[in-house]
């Protein structure tokens, strides 16, 4: 096997970081004047701001404007190199990775950073039918299904006089559910409600299903409760302690009962990324590898494993799998290895909560504030927080401008301008023809309908 390592005359520490994350950049920007030998390996080029991925998926905004080559980011550090690969086995006895191209890295120390994936909870079927939002290529998925749902009930209502319901089901009621809920319910009430001749998007439903008592249920109760009342203010239809049963072409199935779906989305639980059995250490239910204060798994000190694929307790409760605690792990594994490199012994790893904010629609959102300041923020002043702190963190100048750019038009003119439908115009499951029983709609709109089909 070829060895892609540092140059014979450099015996500096290498460090192999596995993921462009939240977590494994900001471990990357941690290292950058550290005497050691950085290498980036991730199977994709890029990075992506991920809480702003569900606008890519409502099309606000492009995938373009929340994401950065990996090269770019990290062009202006000396010591470190950027590999666009997929890391298939490690091998901590000889300190090794190997990557699917057949190459082979050696490191003094590892850092994992690889995140999550969805989790069907043993029904891998549904995901064809129920995609997740993890990945630039599901946003763009998730809307060529929306919008295609909008515009196949436009040349159904012209060519038919009817159409399928427009329901739309977003399985499980965490942040990333209730965010695209309410997307959904903005496009189809305020966006899209004058570019359509034969159909109404305002009469489309939008149903949030949630297996537990509350909306975002991680949230303090009186911000799982204004959630809850803002999101059916804005039409969407909450149904909390409702267990999904079956995922099929067109339909959920809850409590033996089928709801018809033009899309079903899937935001209900997450999975750790495989590359944690590759350790052959502790791992939680959710494939999480356990870490100790330090972030390292029992009896390996090299490896530090970050973000989504680690479960790291504090205080007795579990540091959860979002962007912030990623960030401070990536910093913590700088302040590490500048110890290691000392001669000193390392520093203990605590998370710093400065809150949890989720958006809920146009000028609604939910926000506990823990830092500089405790605070429980609803609608609008929450909103604006929003904006500001994802602004902030947002990687590179042309991203922040753009998106900035891109609210400031669609809030002032109702109008989204990624709007683009590409790939397959097939829906699972959608009806071309009307049932054989009565008609959906009234024969008056029948009638209309069909004489202007006639009159083209």
């Amino acid at each position: 096997m070829s060895g892609l390592t540092s140059s014979p005359q450099s015996r500096r520490p290498r460090v192999v970081i596995v993921g462009g994350g939240f977590g494994g950049l900001n471990a990357a920007r941690a290292l950058r004047d550290l005497p050691v030998d950085v290498t980036v390996v991730d199977r994709r080029n890029h990075h992506i701001f991920q809480p702003l991925l569900y606008q890519v998926a409502l099309a606000v905004l492009s995938p373009a404007d929340i994401a950065q080559p990996i090269r770019t980011i990290l062009r202006k550090q000396a010591n470190t190199q950027v590999l666009m690969d997929e890391v298939v086995g490690i091998d901590t006895h000889a300190r090794q990775v190997q990557l699917g191209s057949g190459a082979r890295l050696e490191y003094d120390d590892l850092v994992l950073a690889t995140g999550a994936t969805h989790s069907y909870f043993g029904h891998e079927q549904w995901a064809p039918l129920a995609p997740g939002l993890k990945t630039i290529e599901d946003a763009t998925e998730i809307r060529r299904r929306v919008l295609l749902s909008f515009e196949l009930a436009e040349r159904q209502m012209l060519e038919h006089g009817w159409h399928p319901p427009l329901n739309f089901v977003v399985i499980g009621g965490g942040p990333t559910g209730v965010e695209l809920a309410g997307a959904i319910s903005d496009i189809a009430q305020l966006y899209m409600r004058h570019d359509f001749r034969h159909i109404d998007p305002g009469k489309s439903r939008v149903l949030l299903l949630e297996g537990s008592p509350h909306v975002l249920g991680a949230y303090p109760e009186d911000l799982s409760a204004k959630a809850e009342q803002t999101l059916k203010r804005l039409g969407v239809e909450v149904h909390t302690n409702t267990q999904v049963t079956g995922v099929g072409p067109g339909w959920v199935e809850t409590g033996g009962k089928r709801i018809d779906a033009a899309v079903t989305l899937w935001a209900a639980g997450v999975q750790a990324s495989p590359l944690g059995r590759m350790l052959d250490v502790p791992l939680d239910k959710r494939g999480c590898v356990m870490v100790d204060s330090h972030l390292n798994p029992p009896g390996l000190p090299e490896v530090f494993v970050l973000g989504d694929l680690a479960h790291f307790e504090l205080d007795g409760h579990q540091v959860p799998g979002v962007a912030q605690p990623a960030m401070q792990m990536g910093d913590f594994v700088g302040r590490a290895i500048a110890a290691d490199l000392a001669g000193k012994a390392r520093p203990n790893f605590r998370y710093f909560d400065k809150g949890d904010m989720a958006t809920i629609g146009r000028m609604a959102a939910v926000a506990k504030i823990e830092w500089p300041f405790k605070a429980h923020w609803s609608g609008f002043p929450a909103w604006v927080t929003w904006i500001t702190v994802h602004i902030f963190f947002l990687v590179g100048f042309r991203n922040r401008f753009s998106v900035f750019a891109a609210w400031i038009w669609t809030f002032f003119t109702f109008t989204r301008g990624a709007r683009l439908i590409t790939g397959d115009q097939r829906l699972p499951g959608w009806q071309d023809q009307p049932p054989k029983a009565a008609g959906e709609q009234p024969e008056q709109e029948k009638v209309a309908a069909r004489s202007e089909l006639s009159a083209l």
